[in-house]
């Protein structure tokens, strides 16, 4: 009965307009917000051993777009009730850190009854308590970053109405079960060894790095870490860290996992795991809301080969919601897309394959080998006097590619001078064969006899190099031109010409 004033006062609170991603209100508390948790999910809770109003806590993994509810049983350590696959979230992975970048904010935050918002334009919202202590001592500005409904970021992380509706419903069941605040833990993804060495080169590594000391605590022991905040960093532990220590005591469990964790990274690194970084056009969302598991252009190194894991939620049921206007849905198309980077951060560029020496070359002969045959050149075609322009491959790199990472990034891996496909492909010269040039006789019979009579050598075909122009005219020469010749200068001709070079069909660029 002492707790109906608090839900009351929590609930006038809950009446002012939070701004969800520049949320509006519309007044009054909408009966959404008074729905209650679905059957279905009460039904869970029971089999697991929970209650209605246990405390919640909740997790929130940007690349795998998942949030996990947990709720905390009577032996005071949490279990993970229900996983939502989230619609949408925005920017690339990393922490937020100035107003209107679009990130979604990495880091742990509390949510109180007071930043529940029933009257959110985005059907139902929470703010996530950002920025917090740790966010200001690091100078990052912005503020009203929600979870919300409608499949729609530009900074938040967006979920369908329908299980933003639940997750609301989890909330404020806690609050009145007495419950004053829950934990918002968001990560750029599970914190995983595999994860940690894939990214160890990452710009934002370190900061992942603090982030997983909060993870290891949680999962080693299954109890809400307390937070704190040393200089820049932050500082996770029990009541010690909560009264402003910077060296908290480290439990047992947690020391044990975190080595476990360390020796298992270790290891990844020596077996020649890459390190690499993930890229977005904006964000992405659960495939789940695509309609398919896996989309071609989101397989990563550690993807390849292995089968898919088991979904926490059953897809068919989320492929039902309603999502509503998604936003910027041509970056969605796009995909992630996994990059290989040096110890800088910098893209690495894939080298071709070495040229034999001449050492290497008599090297095989020894062994009874013979060197591998050279290819056949490329003949241009007979059309034109001047062959082609040499073909150019392009080879996949920051500068040359516009259309992948540089255009989200812009110049963070820029070598300082202007991008120039031309100079930085790979050029593969294209070799003629001996064309002969064709005769082209004038209609004037004394001057085509007088040809045929003297039947003067053939120049060779001029080779076009890189300050030639292509020639693009490619009309039919007038047909006089070739009536004019007689038989003899055409035998003539033919004898000095010798025989035909072969032709080549397809392009020497292959697409990229």
């Amino acid at each position: 009965m002492a707790m109906r004033p608090l839900v009351a006062a929590a609930f006038a609170v809950l009446a002012l307009s939070l701004g969800a991603c520049q949320d509006g209100s519309t007044g009054g508390v909408p009966l959404r917000a008074l729905a209650p948790v679905p059957q279905k999910t009460l039904a869970l809770m029971a089999h697991k051993g929970m209650s209605q109003n246990d405390p919640i806590l909740i997790r929130a993994y940007k690349r795998e777009a998942e949030m996990e509810v947990w709720k905390r049983g009577t032996n005071g350590q949490y279990a993970l009730l229900k996983t939502y696959p989230i619609c949408r979230w925005s920017g690339q992975l990393g922490p937020k850190t100035k107003q209107g970048d679009r990130q979604a904010p990495e880091g742990f935050y509390t949510v109180t009854p007071g930043q529940m918002n029933p009257n959110s334009a985005y059907y139902l919202s929470f703010d996530t308590g950002y920025p917090n202590a740790y966010d200001r001592a690091n100078g990052r500005t912005g503020n009203y970053i929600m979870v919300h409904g409608t499949c729609s970021s530009s900074g938040c992380f967006a979920m369908t109405d329908e299980s933003m509706g639940e997750i609301y419903a989890l909330a404020r069941d806690s609050f009145a079960g007495g419950q004053r605040a829950f934990q918002f833990q968001s990560y750029p993804f599970r914190m995983t060894p595999t994860n940690v060495a894939k990214f160890r080169n990452d710009p934002n590594a370190p900061f992942w790095k603090n982030l997983k000391e909060g993870s290891d605590y949680f999962e080693a022991l299954r109890e809400e870490p307390r937070v704190g905040v040393c200089g820049s960093k932050y500082v996770f532990g029990g009541a010690d860290a909560a009264a402003g220590s910077c060296t908290p005591k480290v439990e047992p469990m947690v020391a044990e996992k975190r080595d476990r964790d360390n020796r298992e990274i270790a290891e990844l690194i020596a077996k020649g795991t890459p390190a690499t970084r993930l890229v977005y056009d904006d964000g992405s969302q659960n495939p789940v809301f695509r309609g398919q598991q896996t989309p071609a252009d989101t397989l990563t190194f550690a993807s390849l080969g292995k089968p898919e894991p088991e979904l926490p939620y059953n897809p068919k049921d989320y492929a039902q919601h309603k999502l509503g206007e998604v936003s910027r849905p041509e970056s969605l198309a796009a995909g992630e897309r996994e990059i290989e980077v040096d110890a800088k951060g910098r893209p690495v560029m894939m080298a071709a394959a070495p040229i034999p020496t001449k050492a290497a070359a008599a090297n095989l002969e020894r062994r009874g080998s013979s060197p591998a045959a050279k290819p056949e050149p490329i003949v241009a075609e007979p059309a034109n006097l001047s062959p082609a322009k040499p073909a150019r491959v392009m080879v996949a790199d920051a500068d040359g590619d516009p259309a992948a990472y540089k255009k989200v990034l812009g110049n963070l891996f820029s070598n300082g001078t202007p991008a120039t496909p031309a100079a930085d492909a790979a050029t593969v010269p294209v070799v003629a064969g001996a064309q002969p040039a064709k005769l082209e006789l004038k209609p004037d019979a004394k001057a085509s006899h007088a040809a045929a009579a003297k039947a003067a050598p053939v120049k060779s075909a001029h080779v076009a190099t890189d300050k030639d122009k292509v020639a693009t005219d490619d009309k039919p020469k007038p047909a006089s031109d070739v009536k004019a010749a007689s038989k003899s200068t055409q035998k003539s001709a033919a004898a000095t010409a010798g025989p035909a070079s072969p032709k080549t069909t397809g392009s020497t660029t292959p697409k990229n």
